[in-house]
This record gives structure tokens, sequence and C-alpha cells, in this order.
């Protein structure tokens, strides 16, 4: 804690202009003295010595130290500093959004072996060489739709990508404006003021790059990825005719120009990627990628102290020891409160809260629910309402968890984080199986629920992309929070959903968790069976083996195929959006 006067800066150095009151200060008492001086008109000099005995000794000292005090609490509230510390920055990566064109000019093999072949290799290596930030994935033809929402988890994203085909829209057609617009659209939803959107296709039109102007115009810049080659390749269009594909690259410059973002052809590598500066999201803090930076620390409460010592002396003839006798009865006469047991009397209730946040996310991080449960319990935000749920719902507490996220959502209506968090762990409640007598009568006797039924306490409630999402640091973001996943970050700030689309997500991700359930089941009852081969034994009646032999056949007989969820999701949309007129 070394100081000298060349490290000497002020936090605040505006503050010293106020040293300017001094002189004046001097003038008014200046004055003040001048108008006693009266006495001396009125009263004979040899009687007036008698009369003012001490008191212009004590008028200087009164001067000097309000002098003294003053420019003390000048200093101070101007922030001496003589070191600088290590302090964290919040750093916001910028999202993405990614729009795929799906059209039927995406299956023109121009790109051997096909665009939509080299355009889902080229997302898989986007989404497993970005360095950080938020994606979301949406596919356009006649109109668009949303594949993913913004989301760190770039594994759930890649989920998608064998199963986009142009055999998945409801309609064929080439709208890249409609793309922008609904990629504007999620952005904002997130409460992004700042984002990156990548329009990966062979052409556009004026209304696209009316779209990407006003992208702009809104804070988000548009890149384009070219599909296809000059040259072109013939594929066959939605009504079965061959029709030539061309890439139109002067079309497609002359979207990423009025987007502000830039234009690459589609490459093997990843140069393409990297001349479109995607992988690395820009933050919004320009300091080190360790997220540290320096910051003078305000040393200026040093100084209150010898403030507080020259402020004794404006009280009257035994003030002082009054004050001192209360501040010293104070501590007694305060109330004893769990918040003063911490020793937190010097942090308001928004940092309070805070603190327990993010050691509540530190416990929830480390799979220690009920301790992150603890902590969130009490915090009256929607942070801590949101993060309360997540925990519940990983406690199997699904009735508790869907009243916290009701909470959470009423104190930040739309919600995206929670809308679709509390719409999953609906689905898991409903899913739950039934509890009957002899269920109760088995769990009593020290028995586990049979493999057809899972155990719910092993699945509790599911999030976004299927599990539940980690609670995000807000306010840090207040936000995300993050993200939010944990990004929590933060968090969260964010923008609402509309029914129909929260319920056609809720059940794409809980036809999906259905799935895997029933495969874990598979497996584990596979096991079981090798098992009792193995050891030469027949468990259960020939019914109760008759019965699962049945189950696992048809839970073999589901298919496995996402791009049907997403076709019948899209299809949902589009007819929605008919009946609205859109």
């Amino acid at each position: 804690m070394s100081a000298s006067w060349n490290a000497l800066h002020f936090v605040r150095p505006d503050a010293l202009w106020a040293l300017l009151v001094l002189p004046l200060l001097v003038a008014i008492w200046w004055l003040r003295r001048h108008r006693a001086n009266v006495w001396r008109q009125t009263v004979d000099a040899h009687l007036l010595r008698h009369l003012l005995v001490g008191r212009d000794r004590r008028a200087w000292g009164g001067l000097i130290l309000l002098l003294l005090g003053t420019a003390i609490a000048i200093v101070a509230l101007a922030g001496p500093s003589w070191r600088q510390i290590a302090q964290p920055l919040w750093q916001t990566p910028s999202p993405l959004v990614v729009a795929l064109d799906l059209s039927s000019r995406v299956t023109a093999t121009d790109l051997p072996p096909s665009r939509l072949l080299q355009a889902r290799a080229k997302l898989a290596t986007l989404l497993r060489e970005r360095q950080g930030g938020e994606v979301a994935l949406l596919v356009y033809a006649d109109d668009a739709y949303t594949v993913a929402p913004l989301t760190d988890d770039m594994a759930n994203v890649a989920l998608y990508l064998d199963a986009l085909a142009p055999e998945v829209m409801p309609r064929d057609g080439q709208r890249a404006d409609r793309a922008l617009e609904t990629a504007v659209k999620l952005l904002q939803q997130s409460g992004a003021r700042g984002g990156d959107i990548l329009l990966l296709t062979d052409r556009a039109d004026a209304d696209a790059e009316q779209a990407a102007a006003s992208a702009r115009a809104q804070g988000f810049v548009v890149s384009v990825l070219g599909l296809g080659t000059p040259q072109g390749a013939a594929y066959r269009n939605g009504e079965g005719q061959i029709v030539p594909a061309r890439l139109e690259e002067g079309t497609l410059r002359g979207v990423a120009s009025r987007g502000g973002g830039r234009y690459a052809r589609i490459a093997s590598d990843d140069k393409d990627l990297a001349a479109l500066d995607v992988l690395t999201p820009r933050v919004s803090a320009d300091d080190s990628r360790e997220g540290q930076g320096r910051t003078w620390r305000d040393e200026g409460f040093w100084l209150l102290p010898p403030l507080m010592l020259l402020a004794l002396f404006a009280f009257r003839r035994r003030g002082a020891l009054a004050v001192l006798a209360m501040m010293a009865a104070l501590p007694m006469a305060l109330p004893t409160t769990a918040h003063a047991a911490e020793g937190t009397w010097w942090q308001r209730a928004d940092q309070i809260d805070q603190q327990r946040l993010s050691t509540g996310v530190d416990a929830y991080r480390k799979g220690d629910f009920k301790a992150a449960q603890q902590q969130f319990e009490g915090i009256d935000t929607d942070a801590g309402w949101y993060n309360l749920g997540n925990a519940l719902a990983k406690q199997g507490q699904y009735d508790a968890a869907l009243e916290a996220y009701d909470r959470a959502l009423k104190q930040h209506p739309g919600m995206a984080d929670a809308v679709a968090n509390r719409a999953a762990v609906d689905a898991a409640r409903k899913r739950r199986p039934p509890q009957n007598n002899d269920q109760n009568n088995d769990q009593k006797d020290g028995k586990k629920p049979p493999s057809d039924q899972p155990d719910p306490s092993k699945n509790p409630g599911q999030g976004k992309d299927g599990d539940a999402s980690p609670p995000q640091d807000k306010g840090e973001q207040g936000q995300s929070p993050p993200s939010a996943s944990a990004d929590a970050k933060d968090g969260q700030s964010k923008g609402g959903k509309s029914p129909q689309a929260a319920d056609s997500q809720a059940q794409a991700e809980a036809d999906a968790a259905q799935r895997e359930r029933m495969q874990q089941a598979m497996q584990h009852q596979g096991q079981n069976d090798g098992n009792d081969k193995a050891q030469g034994q027949v468990s259960g009646t020939p019914q109760q083996r008759e019965q699962q032999q049945a189950v696992e056949a048809w839970m073999r007989r589901v298919p496995d195929d996402p791009g049907s969820l997403l076709r019948a999701k899209f299809q949902l949309e589009n007819e929605r959006r008919k009946r609205e007129g859109r």
C-alpha cells in the first residue's frame, strides 16, 4: 500500500472545482467580523477589551477549522487514489442469428454433393469453432421459422442440422427479407442492443436489401455467406420442374453492404467464416480476454475519520461527549437481524440479494440444488424467482417450480427463458406417472418403479432444449444473465413469445425428452435381460414378461426422426400465421 505523489490520481477530478468555495467562505467570515466591529464604535476601547476577551482567537480558530474541514471533504469527494486494482469486466458477447435458405434451390449440386450438405457442414464448423456468445438458427423459404432460439449451448443447435431439408418447409420460396425480419425479432426479444445476422443463400432481391438496411439501423450487422458457384447447376423446384440455379454475388454483396457486414463465398475450409468475423463474437468491453481490467481504487474513505473528528468541534459545549455516547449506544439499540449477524450493515438490500444470487448460482452449477434453493428463496426479483424455479425443477418439485416461474413472469412479462422453462416443466409434470396404491406399496417395500415407467425424479424439469437452464446471474442484465443460459449470465431484458410458439416449442421438447427416456428404459431393460440370461434366471410371471416384450417392441417402432418434428412444428406455425392473416 505504498503511496507516491507521482501515482496520485483522482477518480472524480471535477469535484476539485468545489475548492473555489473556500475564498467565498473567507469573504463571508470577513463580512461577519466586520459587522462585529460596530461594537468598537459604541463601547469605549478600555471596556471593549474586557467584553471581547478571547473572541478574536476563537473566530480565527473557527475559520481555520471550517476551511480545513471543507477542503478535506472536497478532496474526499474527488476520490484520491494512488494504486490500481484488478476488476472483472462485464463483457457481453454479441449474439449471432444464422438464417439458412431451405428453398428447393439449396438442392443444386454445383457444390458437391449438394449445397445443402455443404451448408450443414459449414454450420457444424461454425458451432464447433465459435468462441462463446449465443447462437440462434432459423430457416426460411416462402417464410421464416425458428429452429433454435438464442442459446449458448452449441451442441443443442447442432442436433437439428441433419434434419434440415427443403421437405420440412410448408411452402417453397425464397423470402430472405422475412428471414432478416425474424432474425431482428429474435435479437430484440433477447434484449440485445447489438448482434450479428449471418445469411446463407445464393441470391437476394430488393426487399432483402431493404430489410438488411432496417436491421442495420436498429444496431444489427448483416453478413452473407454465398452458397453455390457462378456457373450454377440444375435442380428440381417445388413444382417438379428442372431449372438452373446460379450464385448471384452482386445481389448478396448489396445485402451485406446495406447491412453493414461482409460477404464471402462458401469455402472448403474455415477461411470464409474468418473473413466474415463470426468465429469470435464482438464484445462490449475492449479489454483482455480473461475479462480482467485495471481501475483506480477510491481511497477517499481514509479522509472520513479526520473529517468526523473536526465535525465534533461544531457542537456546543459537551455536545461532543453526547455524540460519542450516542454512537456507543447505537449498536445496542439496533435490532439483531440475520443480515447484521452476517456483517452486512454496510450493504444495501439489492447488494445482499445480488450476493445471495451469485452464491446460489455457484451452488447450482456444482449440482447442490438444495443449497441453491435456499439462496434463491426470498429474492423478490425476476431473476430470483426464475433461478428458484430452476432449482426446484432440478429437485423434481414441479408445482413449486411452476409457481416460481409465474412469479418471475409477473415481474417480467414475456421473459423468454421463463416462458420456455415453464412450458417444459409443465410438460414434465403432466408426464409424471400416476402413483396408484400398488406403486405406493412397492415404494414402501423398497422396490424401484418398473423400467417402462421412468422415475420422474431422475428427470427433473426441463428448461430450454430439454434440460433445466442454468440460472442466470442477472443483475449482471439485470442482464443474463445471461443468459443466459449461464449464462447466467444472465439475467437476464428479454422479450416474450406468442403462446402458440411457446406451446409448439414445448411440444417438440417434450417429444424429444420422451423418446430419450424410452431409449434409456430400453437400455436399462436390455441390461436386466442380459443379466438374467447370463445367470440363467427368469424374473417375473409369464404375463409380466409378455408385457415387457410388448413394451420393448412398441418402443422400437418409435421413429427417431427430428425432421418430422420440425415439419410438424413449421406447419402448425404456418397455419397459425394464416389464421392471423399474416
